[in-house]
Formats: C-alpha cells, structure tokens, sequence
C-alpha cells in the first residue's frame, strides 16, 4: 500500500471555538469549513495546508470516541490519515497482511471523504486513518 499523501492530521480539542482561533491567528491559516459528523459525534474544523489539512475534532459526545479519547489522553494527536487510492482494496490488503481494521469496509467522514481506521495496537500506538475522496 503506498499513499498519495498525507490527508491530515487530526488534533482532539475540548473548545473548538477557541482552537480555531487560535490557529487563525498563531498560524495565519484559515478554517475552511466546520461541519458535524454525526456517526463519529464530532464537529470538525479544516484548515487546508498545502495538500495536507489540520482537522480539529470537538466532541459532541462525551462517551463517543474522541471524548473517550481526550478523557484519557487530553487534547491533542487523535491520528493521522492518509489518502489512498481504493481504499476497499487496501482494507482487504492490510487485513491480509494481520492488520486489524477497526473498519472492514469504508464509511463516510468529513468532508464527504471514504474513510477506514486501522487498530493502533497494530500500528505502534497511532490510530490511522485511510481516506478516498471519490468526487
């Protein structure tokens, strides 16, 4: 499997108001879109840099994962995703090669993107992402 590129980075933020602001004005980028995610409970701010974006992620659940996630970790690296060509595809490889997929089959994300996480415990500790836009 090889990536195209990295798609973001995705940071877990208790306030997305204030996050937002503050990358505005510390890193003079701007928040090209705030969206909710209802099935991963989330509201998500994009910040496009280059080919790569900063995805800002509020929870609107405190049990759903990224509430889980910064009960126990705080803010911070949620994961990092990368844009894949036929992500079915390589779903099916990665699983062949006895990487666990917490998504066997791809499902919507942000930005009308197809995504798939792959398990951390099999990634050294870091949640990944694999993204497909298909527009």
């Amino acid at each position: 499997m090889k990536p195209t590129h990295i798609e973001h980075i995705g940071i877990a933020v208790k306030d997305l108001e204030a996050a937002i602001k503050f990358f505005e004005s510390i890193f003079n980028i701007k928040c090209s879109s705030i969206e909710e995610v209802k099935e991963q409970s989330v509201r998500t701010a994009i910040f496009p840099i280059g080919e790569t974006k900063i995805e800002l992620l509020e929870t609107t659940d405190p049990q759903g994962p990224v509430g889980k996630f910064i009960k126990k970790n705080g803010e911070g690296i949620h994961h990092i995703a990368f844009s894949v060509n036929n992500i079915e595809s390589r779903l099916e490889e990665l699983s062949k090669k006895g990487i666990r997929l917490i998504d066997k089959k791809p499902r919507k994300g942000a930005e009308g993107l197809n995504i798939a996480f792959l398990h951390p415990k099999d990634c050294f500790g870091t949640l990944i992402e694999l993204c497909e836009n298909k527009s």
